[in-house]
């Protein structure tokens, strides 16, 4: 009995030990590799200041936007007046979508600008390509592959 009691609370001593360190560890990165609702990437978007841009895809490319976040995806597109990157949001949420984009593609992007990772962007709500619609956030700005809009797609 001796040596079930001391087990169990060596056991115990261990689980507090490892046990914060464990939360402090999951709690930047999250279910959604840091893309999730307490993320500074999530709070850039102010649907006060939402505009509508048309252009030409330049680029598109995987990033990295901070530490402990997994990729993301952009876009460089060449409107009449500027060429500015438009920030859609985690690879992962958008390799499931049925909407792809590519070099040449002409699209319609309704965002915000915000302050990203030291320059101005164009955080995107919503892609428009031809007749396509690639949704990333709710009228709020609330990302989609976050809580309840990530629910319905799934």
């Amino acid at each position: 009995m001796r040596f079930g009691l001391r087990f169990c609370l060596i056991l115990a001593g261990t689980l507090c030990l490892l046990w914060p360190g464990g939360v402090r560890a999951q709690k930047g990165k999250g279910p959604w590799g840091g893309w999730g609702p307490g993320s500074r990437y999530a709070g850039i978007y102010n649907p006060q200041t939402a505009e509508t841009l048309r252009g030409e895809v330049q680029q598109v490319e995987r990033f990295t936007g901070g530490k402990g976040m997994s990729s993301g995806v952009r876009l460089l597109v060449k409107t009449d007046a500027e060429t500015v990157p438009v920030l859609l949001g985690p690879s992962w949420y958008l390799e499931k979508q049925a909407v792809q984009l590519k070099v040449h593609d002409q699209v319609e992007i309704s965002g915000s600008r915000g302050w990203v990772w030291g320059r101005t962007a164009v955080i995107a709500r919503e892609v428009r390509k031809g007749g396509q619609v690639l949704r990333l956030r709710d009228a709020q700005g609330i990302p989609l592959w976050t809580g309840q809009g990530w629910r319905q797609r799934r």
